[in-house]
């Protein structure tokens, strides 16, 4: 993962790995300074996991096609993306720019967040796994 990522975007800085015993990757902080964003990666397994997918997959049922609702069920793991916008340092009040969710000039933060790097990060991955893109706040699969 680590690879194609650096791969993708010969800007990106990755940080903060941890792996799992066997070596697989457990998260990782994915930043784009150009972008002013960074992206969290997180490798999510487990009964929690299959049970969502299953809640997910009754929901959408109606908008997905039979082999997308079917992927959707048989999975037991999935990667979280979570999308941060650099705050500016004279914002924050401390020294140096930090990672948040809002700005304090709303038009500023619109001016300087690029989506490039959350969407490069999210079809490597999509591109890595054969998996679906799924956007849980919007409720939809994205091609």
């Amino acid at each position: 993962m680590s690879t194609a990522l650096a791969r993708a975007n010969k800007r990106f800085q990755l940080e903060n790995p941890a792996s799992d015993g066997a070596g697989l990757i457990e998260s990782l902080l994915v930043e784009s300074p150009e972008d002013h964003a960074a992206v969290e990666i997180s490798y999510e397994v487990g009964d929690a996991i299959i049970a969502q997918n299953l809640a997910w997959a009754k929901e959408l049922q109606k908008q997905l096609p039979a082999v997308q609702l079917q992927q959707l069920i048989k999975a037991d793991a999935r990667l979280d993306v979570a999308h941060f916008e650099r705050m500016p340092a004279s914002s924050s009040g401390y020294g140096e720019d930090t990672f948040g969710d809002e700005f304090d000039d709303e038009e500023a933060g619109l001016e300087m967040l690029d989506p490039t790097c959350l969407l490069t990060v999210v079809e490597t991955l999509a591109g890595l796994t054969g998996g679906l893109t799924f956007d849980p706040a919007a409720g939809e699969i994205l091609s």
